[in-house]
């Protein structure tokens, strides 16, 4: 399960971004971790977050916790109970909270079923430079980020907007950079949203309010329109490979994708002898991580791709994607795999197990990148 930091300063548009997220999910079921004081507004309904082990569980199955850093370990280990069904966990971390550290109990947790997902900067395009000099820690945890959100946009000068970009650029190079306005981004850039498939007995609060939204906006339109949705602004392009990738060239691919692409989600065939699973990818901004698993029975080896961003050139992408195909998979040597292997979570070792040398520590020489 993976578990998305919502970072920023306080009034940059964190709870917003996420209202609009629990908003627009489709139905996936997210669990909602707020480590912070103070309320979560869900479009009509208030949900009070209580200090302490309060828990407020809402028809279309979002648990708003609020926590402190301690406590960050139980609650998680409450959200990813499978009684609970959720698909990912948000955490809202406090505007003054060190996103560090956040990253650091994530990486460091021993529950089995929860991986880190990525960090989330968001970014008060209208205050930025008031921020930064209140602040000033602001630079580094931009520099942490894995996506940087610049909320607030509507309140800014074009000038100003380009200005504030190539700031951000400076402070966090190669960090993609998404603007919005009220924390309207598309769920699909940091998770999967399913669609409903469960068959309900009583209506959630979720499906009244997306009823009479969309009740609405048919009045007032007559028609379906999506100008103003927040998937207008992305492109998505598509990938298909029967053929195994290079695990050397894809992961060049990946490390030269342009700052536009946002998200990179699927499967990849790489066939190296010792490593013909499957390997899920899933990349936020700068994040990336590799999940190997097993095929299912009868499923085809192919590599299976979606890139999702702004400002994208699909067919080069798609160019530089049918460069990476291997003819030869079972040719190419183990230490091919390396760079994909850096991205791979390492499985906890047994208490009881001695230790024994890390197979992923493959870099001998600490200067080298």
């Amino acid at each position: 399960m993976p578990v998305v930091v919502l970072s920023g300063f306080l009034g940059s548009g964190k709870t917003t971004l996420l209202n609009h997220l629990l908003g627009n999910r489709g139905g996936t079921r997210i669990g909602v971790v707020v480590n912070d004081f103070g309320s979560i507004e869900i479009d009509a309904m208030a949900v009070a977050g209580q200090v302490g082990d309060s828990m407020v569980s809402l028809g279309g199955g979002c648990l708003c916790c609020a926590v402190d850093g301690s406590e960050l370990d139980a609650y998680l280990e409450k959200l990813s109970a499978p009684v609970h069904r959720i698909d990912v966990i948000v955490i809202e971390a406090s505007g003054l909270a060190e996103p560090q550290e956040m990253i650091r109990m994530l990486v460091a947790g021993e529950n089995p079923a929860i991986r880190y997902g990525g960090l989330v900067q968001v970014v008060d395009a209208a205050e930025f430079d008031a921020t930064r000099v209140k602040h000033p820690e602001t630079d580094r945890h931009l520099a942490v980020a894995d996506l940087v959100v610049l909320n607030k946009t509507d309140r800014v000068e074009p000038a100003g907007l380009t200005r504030i970009a190539a700031e951000l650029a400076a402070l966090c190079p190669g960090t993609p950079v998404v603007a919005a306005d009220h924390g309207r981004i598309d769920p699909e850039l940091l998770f999967d949203r399913r669609p409903w498939t469960e068959t309900r007995g009583q209506l959630s609060f979720e499906d009244l309010i997306s009823q009479t939204r969309e009740s609405e906006e048919a009045e007032d339109s007559g028609h379906e329109d999506h100008t103003g949705h927040a998937h207008t602004v992305y492109e998505s392009t598509e990938f298909v490979s029967e053929q195994a990738l290079n695990p050397r060239r894809f992961i060049d691919f990946l490390d030269r994708r342009p700052a536009g692409l946002y998200r990179i989600k699927g499967y990849v065939h790489f066939g190296v002898p010792g490593h013909e699973e499957r390997y899920e990818v899933h990349a936020v901004g700068r994040f990336l991580r590799f999940v190997p698993g097993p095929w299912g029975r009868g499923e085809p080896r192919r590599s299976q791709l979606v890139l999702i961003g702004a400002g994208t050139d699909g067919p080069a992408l798609l160019g530089e994607l049918e460069a990476c195909r291997e003819p030869a998979p079972q040719q190419a040597p183990p230490e091919s795999m390396w760079g994909v292997l850096r991205y791979v979570d390492r499985p906890a070792r047994p208490a009881d197990e001695p230790e024994r040398p890390d197979p992923y520590d493959f870099v001998a020489d600490p200067e080298e990148p």
